[in-house]
């Protein structure tokens, strides 16, 4: 709910670190792969404010020139390594029960944001997408991907007769990450698998409730 170094010309990114990253072959996937990894260390190392077009250019070995030509501007670096993050293989987990899977996904979701190392990176996105509409843009897009990719955590739900069908896959997700992204983004205080597992169950006693049902389909 992220790689290797180019040194030549070659082109660009992803975002939040996120398992199973895939990366297509031939050198402008390993430009991109260079630039994005520019990216994202710059992000980290100096927020966006601090990252340049500059910065990108030294620590991917692209040229400015190609940077401008092929990206536009710095926000243009950022937004496709968001981009390239919705390429990676990751799948919500299948554990066989509904509490199951939103537990896990809780689960997981807190556990990648322990390292903070590993966190550093969609930290600094998410703070990047408060001050530019194009990166604010392309993370939503990123996050509504990855809640599209959860729907089938409900349709196995459905078929296993947990849920009702009308519940709405995407505010169900969203009610048990938003608790865990409020402490990480907002309040900064700490989460852990206790929280997580807080979140998951709350979320899951408001579906059996009927609170996600979809009021189009309600009547």
């Amino acid at each position: 709910m992220t790689g290797q170094r180019a040194t030549q010309e070659t082109d660009l990114p992803t975002p939040p670190p996120a398992p199973g990253t895939s990366r297509p072959g031939g050198r402008t996937a390993r430009t991109r792969a260079a630039v994005r990894d520019a990216v994202l260390t710059g992000l980290v190392e100096h927020g966006y404010p601090g990252l340049t077009v500059e910065y990108v250019a030294e620590h991917s070995g692209i040229h400015k020139t190609t940077l401008y030509r092929r990206w536009g501007n710095l926000e243009g670096l950022v937004v496709d390594a968001l981009d390239l993050a919705g390429e990676d293989s990751w799948t919500p987990p299948d554990t066989g029960s509904l509490e199951g899977d939103l537990r896990a996904l809780a689960q997981t979701t807190a556990a990648s944001f322990e390292d903070p190392a590993a966190a550093a990176a969609p930290t600094a996105f998410v703070a990047a997408a408060f001050q530019s509409e194009r990166a604010a843009d392309a993370l939503n897009a990123f996050y509504a991907q990855r809640f599209a990719r959860c729907e089938v955590i409900v349709a196995r739900a459905v078929s296993r007769h947990e849920l009702d069908r009308r519940t709405d896959a995407g505010a169900l997700v969203r009610a048990v990450i938003s608790p865990l992204f409020l402490r990480l983004f907002i309040t900064r205080e700490p989460i852990d698998g206790t929280l997580a597992a807080q979140s998951a169950d709350a979320a899951l006693a408001a579906a059996r409730a009927g609170v996600f049902n979809s009021p189009a389909e309600s009547a």
